[in-house]
């Protein structure tokens, strides 16, 4: 069982990181993928000490849509930054990135400018990306379709849209992962997505410390809790709860690759 998506070197992780490791091995987890910014200094520094406890995680770098006002006249800047970021952690992915129209923390020219180079940065690379929307979605699918230039692979992280939108990902090629809300009682338009996603595209994450799972909800959240996100999914597809464990698995391998410890062994 993997967690595709945690923020493990949050600082809501530094008082008990050991633990927290700990118990998502006893929970059966043979891996994780951290996100990291790739311009927060001092997350790097936190990401250091996750990489030392415990070898199996990996790790992504992107400039979240959130942060990408900093790169306001200069959005090639975070492109630079995403790769130099992903040098020094041997980075799998380049994400989280995307468009975020909820909040409106950069402004979304800056923000679709900023998601557009790191796209392209993700192809030289040969990488997949990770995305994120928020209220964005057909600026979201048009930069992927023309940036992407249809050479683009990648997932959707913490699905939140409906059936029809899960397919929309599902005709670029990309994977759907699923997160903590497929678990909450009143969202039934998620659920019939989770149902319809064929197996082989599916993936399971915690993306904690946010969005804990029923019945962990109003706690921080954390990547032990992927396996009750695997125990609904399960439910809704009406599949062998260990099958889907093990389905999701291989997809990360599929989507991200052998670990660098796997291809040397």
């Amino acid at each position: 069982m993997i967690d595709s998506h945690c923020h493990l070197a949050d600082e809501a992780f530094v008082p008990d990181l050991d633990e927290v490791i700990a118990r998502a091995q006893a929970a059966g987890l043979t891996a994780a993928l951290c996100i990291l910014s790739s311009d927060d200094a001092p997350e790097a520094a936190r990401a250091e000490r996750v990489r030392e406890r415990w070898d199996a995680v990996r790790f992504a770098t992107g400039v979240h849509p959130h942060r990408a006002g900093a790169f306001a006249g200069r959005p090639a800047g975070a492109a630079a930054e995403a790769r130099r970021r992903g040098q020094a952690f041997g980075s799998c992915a380049v994400g989280e990135i995307g468009l975020d129209y909820h909040y409106d923390f950069a402004p979304r020219d800056v923000q679709r400018e900023v998601f557009s180079l790191q796209v392209a940065l993700a192809l030289e690379l040969d990488q997949p990306v990770i995305i994120h929307t928020r209220d964005a979605t057909d600026d979201t699918f048009a930069i992927l379709r023309d940036a992407g230039g249809g050479r683009l692979r990648g997932v959707f992280h913490c699905f939140t849209g409906d059936a029809a939108m899960a397919r929309r990902a599902l005709d670029l090629g990309f994977y759907v992962s699923f997160a903590g809300i497929v678990t909450f009682p009143r969202a039934p338009e998620l659920r019939e997505a989770a149902r319809i996603v064929p197996a082989d595209r599916l993936l399971t994450e915690t993306d904690s410390p946010y969005l804990a799972p029923v019945p962990f909800r109003g706690r921080r959240n954390e990547p032990a809790h992927v396996a009750r996100v695997v125990d609904v999914l399960a439910d809704l597809r009406g599949e062998p709860r260990d099958g889907l464990a093990e389905r999701t698995a291989h997809n990360f391998v599929d989507l991200f690759g052998p670990s660098s410890r796997s291809r040397t062994a």
